[in-house]
């Protein structure tokens, strides 16, 4: 007879996790669908998880989360993964904050992340809680962080959160982003008016720094797009760094602030720059959108007229013919591709009228004697 398999404690709290997870997103038969992924027996999985629901109400008898003074509001904290709202969960190892699958992070401490973000709630504003001087004060405090917080993203432990403040002080934020909202829809036909919008949401910004609210970053891109030459390249530099920082590399938003920055580089006449960031754009589209997909081809075939500007034609003429091959198969009618084998023939008669230029020059051989 088999001796029956042991399971460390590590193990059966995971897999009560994804049990709770499961049943967060509304999975159907969350036990049965886990124990098949985990290759256990449904059975014990059903003890375990009848083990770790009576531990939590003996522990937490409120089951009630929501009015739980150590979570946070709803919709406050972010994970910095998946960049979707953490839910607070109670599991075996007690109430955590997690994500819904498949993202594959640990779960955070609940009671721990309350505890750091209400610290940083009574360092600014200790005197607007309603009980400041309270034995669980942080906990409470950390209730009162939509008043203060426009969004925090968490990381890898309950201490390393990122908080994104208010845009302006003195303005609610609502109002600001229906300003912002309201100079996206002018900025085809009215740039002029766009201008002096997004001028006054910056007011008060310095682009040498990064941005701690999406909303500053947003109009910092939405400004470079309508200026020239240096001014482009400061804004557009901002708003790609502070994406970066907010939301990572690889986000929708931040993959077309660092086009805009490469753009503004490019039409300053930084060529190296620009190719820099042009290839860098293809490599995080290569791996987001695909190889072969609208973006990344765009990307590339702008990559090679760069690598003409910068003296390469053989190298320009390459890849931008190679990218046609590759954007005709994969989007077969595209006017994109008509737009690039234009440039490809425009390369190459540029090249052809050097050729002749340079023959021309070459003084005749001298007649024999």
């Amino acid at each position: 007879m088999a001796t029956p398999r042991k399971y460390t404690s590590d193990v059966i709290a995971d897999a009560v996790r994804q049990v709770e997870s499961a049943r967060a997103t509304g999975r159907r038969g969350p036990i049965s669908t886990v124990a098949r992924e985990l290759r256990l027996d449904r059975r014990l999985l059903q003890r375990w998880v009848s083990k770790a629901r009576a531990a939590a109400a003996t522990a937490a008898p409120r089951t009630d989360v929501t009015n739980d003074p150590a979570v946070l509001p709803d919709g406050l904290l972010h994970c910095r993964f998946c960049q979707q709202p953490m839910t607070p969960l109670f599991t075996y190892a007690g109430l955590v904050y997690d994500c819904p699958p498949p993202c594959p992070r640990t779960p955070l401490n609940a009671t721990a992340v309350a505890h750091v973000v209400g610290q940083v709630v009574l360092r600014h504003a200790a005197h607007l809680l309603p009980t400041p001087t309270h034995p669980k004060r942080a906990s409470i405090a950390a209730a009162h962080a939509h008043r203060f917080m426009a969004r925090i993203t968490a990381g890898t432990h309950p201490t390393d959160l990122h908080i994104a403040w208010p845009a302006t002080a003195g303005q609610p934020r609502h109002a600001l982003t229906e300003v912002l909202r309201l100079a996206h829809q002018l900025v085809n036909t009215d740039p002029t008016r766009t201008h002096h919008i997004v001028q006054r949401i910056l007011a008060d910004v310095d682009p040498a720094t990064t941005a701690t609210s999406t909303l500053h970053a947003e109009a910092a891109h939405l400004l470079a797009r309508l200026l020239h030459s240096k001014a482009a390249i400061r804004w557009a530099d901002y708003a790609h760094r502070s994406l970066t920082h907010l939301h990572g590399p690889t986000a929708p938003t931040t993959l077309t602030a660092a086009h805009t920055l490469a753009t503004a580089h490019r039409r300053a006449g930084h060529h190296q720059r620009a190719l820099r960031l042009y290839r860098q754009l293809a490599e995080h589209l290569t791996a987001t959108a695909g190889p072969d997909a609208h973006p990344t081809l765009a990307v590339k075939a702008t990559t090679a007229l760069v690598l003409n500007d910068l003296g390469h034609p053989d190298a320009a003429r390459t890849l931008l013919a190679d990218t046609i091959t590759r954007h005709r198969r994969a989007h077969p009618g595209h006017p994109a591709t008509n737009r690039m084998a234009e440039h490809l023939d425009q390369l190459q008669n540029h090249t052809t009228c050097i050729a002749i230029q340079r023959f021309q020059q070459v003084p005749p051989p001298l007649a024999q004697a």
